[in-house]
């Protein structure tokens, strides 16, 4: 997938093409619906497909009083969107020139003018330009007037509600990560490196690590059974694990961490600049306050055993873990 970042360097890749534009954030079920139907669509009529989104996601800058959490990042959007077999990728600056572009400006230079669409698939509820003064009706007028065709989709419909990222984000929020998971066709995950000042070293010995921190989408403070991979490519680990999420009040003032204990830890090759990707698969419980450390190791044991027995099961269920 070719990953383009402004409308000067599409002048480098002529071609007409099958586009939709979104902010994509998860690349859920519903967004891959869309985009195989782009894919389908462009290589029947020998064009390219193409998806247009936005960095920074614009709920960054329009409601900047609090920053939306995103369930994917741009880096990870962009690898999922690169998994799907898009041709290019058009991510826009989120400026505020762009912002103020009306629904005809955004057609003429990035549609016409700049991806040379012949077709335009959106979801139904799709709304563009200044504050979202267009929908899917008034992008098809346009697109009658600038020479391309709209197709609309209703929403993808799963477990009696659309698919949708807010949807997505409230299951995750509040833990319910096999919903979650129904929801995205994969499980919820998270990618970061280690956290500073850990004593990290060329080969690591101890079967606990602790995420960097992270400021985007993660679930609610509680224990979870989790995979952790650690590397890239085919030198890469995947460990299972039991993590806290969350402030570990049995140690008295708030200390935010997110720490996986290792199931089957073997010494590895880690340092702070090491990329881990935590899978959450299932939460076991939320966050509690023991009152001793005794207390707090004796419900460690409960958990890591029940996390055993949940991977026993995917085992023999042959279940993937991703």
């Amino acid at each position: 997938m070719q990953i383009v970042r402004s409308l000067a360097e599409l002048n480098s890749f002529p071609s007409p093409s099958v586009v939709s534009i979104g902010n994509f954030d998860g690349v859920h079920c519903g967004h891959r619906m869309v985009v195989a139907s782009v894919i389908a669509r462009a290589r029947e009529i020998g064009a390219r497909a193409a998806v247009v989104t936005f960095d920074p996601h614009p709920a960054h800058i329009l409601h900047n009083t609090s920053r939306l959490p995103l369930i994917t990042p741009l880096a990870e959007k962009l690898e999922l969107l690169d998994q799907t077999g898009v041709d290019l990728a058009l991510v826009l600056p989120f400026t505020e020139e762009l912002r103020l572009w009306t629904a005809r400006q955004f057609a003429e230079r990035v549609l016409r003018d700049g991806l040379q669409a012949v077709e335009v698939h959106e979801g139904e509820t799709f709304r563009f330009g200044h504050r979202a003064e267009a929908g899917i009706d008034s992008l098809s007028q346009i697109g009658r007037e600038l020479g391309f065709l709209v197709r609309a989709y209703e929403p993808y419909i799963l477990r009696g509600a659309a698919v949708s990222s807010s949807r997505i984000r409230t299951l995750v929020s509040t833990g319910e990560l096999p919903q979650a998971r129904a929801l995205l066709g994969r499980s919820f995950s998270i990618h970061s490196t280690p956290a500073s000042g850990r004593g990290y070293g060329t080969r690591y010995t101890v079967p606990t690590v602790n995420l960097a921190p992270y400021g985007d989408l993660l679930p609610a403070h509680g224990v979870y059974i989790t995979t952790l991979r650690v590397g890239t490519g085919d030198q890469a680990r995947v460990f299972r694990g039991v993590t806290n999420a969350g402030n570990r009040p049995t140690f008295g003032a708030d200390s935010f961490a997110v720490e996986t204990h290792l199931l089957d830890f073997e010494p590895i090759d880690l340092d702070e600049t090491s990329p881990l990707e935590m899978t959450f698969l299932y939460r076991l419980r939320g966050e509690q306050r023991f009152p001793n450390p005794e207390a707090l190791r004796a419900q460690i044991g409960l958990d890591v055993r029940r996390a055993q027995r949940y991977f026993t099961l995917c085992d023999a269920l042959h279940v993937s873990l991703h």
